[in-house]
């Protein structure tokens, strides 16, 4: 609460009534360092999504239904909870005339406009970040952060290849620059990494390319050796202080920028003295498409998970009864599994460790206080991935704890059949997520049970866990094409009681003339949960062929103990 008073005494020095803190950094990165993290910071919460506003009087955190009761959990004494898709500020302030402050370079326009301040209010833009000057917070220089390149074999397309694409648009949209803020979009385009975030092999930058093929990459210059240089004698290095004064410099000129991760204050500044065009960051569309390389590293990399993550299966069964397993020992556990292997490089999102009520939260973090022991007679649910040299790795499992109740068991059978469904769903040419969303949810709502949360997301190549535009989700309209990666992911969620999910990743392939989506995740389904009665011949035959797989897959790497077990767990029903 100190925290919040300091900020209320600067706001009021301000001539403000309140002010607006996002999650993101300003660099608009899923996941951000502790301390960027001006959200948490203040709150508490730990989701990778959100947004307060700090009145004079009170708190409102506003959240998605993935954080509803993660943010209740962490954040409630002090913040009311607000779940974003049915409350907005215009209700909270409703005919009140206030002046709330917010940062330009942390939010941009879309965000803002989702927030419709359509009240008497207005949203007055500050220069200086009002919790940076409350926050006595240490530099975090990581040392092992300079930027690196990957070898042009494992990615199927050079950068050079990519940056012609890029032009090529610029062309054809009449448009003389793309300033790129999209951490993510530039580790794509020139095919570096970096560890400017814990989850993900982000170089935080900015790119800016004109329609003569120059480019200009704003960086910390510390991060960048000469071997680098070497590397990319085409691109001209500009230290990231002097992005301002570059795009100031322009004037007369027709920009793309996009309007997801492009700040308020940048979007500004170029509008200023050029046009800003009304084009999409064509990156997304073509870094959602996975070359033939791409599509077999990945694939390597989720033998590899798989093989981690059935091992920590195997030992969790057999041991959580005569030890003392937790959630935070069992997700280190799973965490030591996979170091096993060279190639991998660290977690792709925090871990989902949840047993009991907990797996009930969607994006449920174990820690001290909420810390449960895995006991006989309860379901858990483990939601993880890893970055590997050559993929990225996105997989969920619930597991019975010696759990005979038939109600769990008849609702984690239709979650099986939704996601089933989506398996097995011929794509066509102009397929979209939101039609397919449709069939995962069938199963559920036929007892009228459903999930808050979207059916499956787009998972980059050894990049960001979260990508779209792809997703399926009732939204999405985005049409599927060959080489698209989505995770499939139905479930459900019953609080203070458990929760189900089933997640693989899926690849869209052509075979034979046919559009359809192929596994890349590669761990047994536990049976002990399903109910053979609610499956038709067509699901029992995906599931026999599917663990079919999983087991010729993993079977390599399993030592003679999880050899008998990985037969068993793939066993036909």
């Amino acid at each position: 609460m100190e925290k919040i008073i300091k900020l209320r005494k600067i706001f009021r020095e301000e001539g403000l009534d309140g002010y607006l803190i996002p999650k993101n950094d300003e660099f608009f990165g899923e996941y951000i360092d502790d301390n960027k993290d001006r959200l948490k910071f203040v709150s508490n919460f730990s989701g990778s999504f959100g947004i307060a506003l700090i009145l004079k009087n009170k708190n409102y955190l506003f959240v998605d239904g993935r954080y509803t009761l993660q943010a209740d959990q962490e954040s409630g004494k002090q913040f009311k909870i607000l779940n974003i898709t049915k409350s907005s500020p215009n209700k909270i302030i409703k005919n009140k005339k206030l002046r709330i402050g917010f940062d330009p370079k942390l939010f941009t326009k879309t965000v803002l406009d989702t927030f419709s301040f359509k009240t008497k209010s207005e949203l007055i833009s500050v220069n200086k970040n009002l919790i940076d000057i409350i926050w006595n917070k240490k530099k975090n220089e990581n040392k092992n952060s300079k930027f690196y390149y990957l070898p042009n074999n494992s990615v199927g397309k050079t950068s050079n290849q990519k940056i012609r694409k890029v032009v090529s648009n610029l062309n054809y949209s009449n448009a003389d620059y793309q300033f790129i803020t999209s951490s993510e979009n530039n580790a794509w385009l020139l095919n570096i990494r970096g560890k400017d975030s814990r989850y993900s092999p982000i170089p935080n930058s900015f790119v800016l390319i004109d329609r003569k093929k120059k480019v200009y990459l704003f960086c910390d210059l510390k991060k960048i050796n000469s071997n680098f240089r070497k590397k990319f004698k085409y691109i001209k290095f500009i230290k990231m202080e002097n992005v301002e004064l570059i795009l100031s410099k322009i004037k007369n000129k027709k920009f793309i920028i996009d309007k997801k991760t492009c700040s308020i204050y940048f979007e500004n500044l170029i509008s200023r003295k050029n046009k800003i065009l009304k084009k999409s960051d064509i990156i997304y569309f073509l870094k959602a498409i996975k070359t033939k390389k791409e599509i077999k590293y990945i694939q390597t990399a989720h033998i590899n998970d798989g093989a981690a993550l059935t091992k920590y299966l195997f030992w969790l069964k057999n041991n959580y009864k005569k030890k003392n397993i937790t959630e935070i020992s069992g997700e280190n556990k799973l965490l030591n599994f996979r170091k096993k292997n060279k190639n991998f490089k660290f977690l792709s999102f925090p871990t989902i460790s949840g047993v009991g009520a907990n797996g009930a939260i969607i994006h449920y973090r174990a820690n001290k206080k909420t810390n449960r022991r895995l006991k006989h007679g309860e379901i858990y649910l483990i939601d993880s991935g890893g970055q590997y040299n050559f993929g990225t790795t996105d997989v969920t499992r619930t597991i019975s704890l010696g759990n005979n109740n038939k109600r769990i068991k008849n609702i984690f059978t239709r979650v099986l059949k939704g996601h089933i469904a989506v398996a097995n769903y011929k794509l066509g040419n102009s397929t979209d997520g939101a039609t397919i969303d449709i069939v995962a949810r069938k199963y559920l709502k036929q007892i009228g049970l459903d999930y808050e949360h979207g059916t499956g997301h787009g998972v980059g190549y050894f990049l960001n866990v979260h990508e779209g535009p792809q997703a399926i989700s009732k939204r999405n309209n985005i049409c599927f094409r060959e080489g698209m990666i989505v995770s499939n992911e139905p479930g459900y969620y019953e609080k203070n009681k458990f929760g189900i999910r089933i997640e693989n990743l899926i690849y869209v392939k052509k075979l034979k003339g046919k559009i359809l989506f192929d596994n890349l995740t590669l761990v047994p389904i536990d049976k002990n949960l399903i109910e053979p009665s609610l499956l038709n011949k067509s699901e029992i035959g995906w599931l026999n062929s599917y663990h079919n797989k999983v087991f010729i897959s993993l079977k390599n790497l399993m030592n003679k103990k999880e050899l008998i077990e990985l037969d068993k767990a793939c066993s036909v029903i």
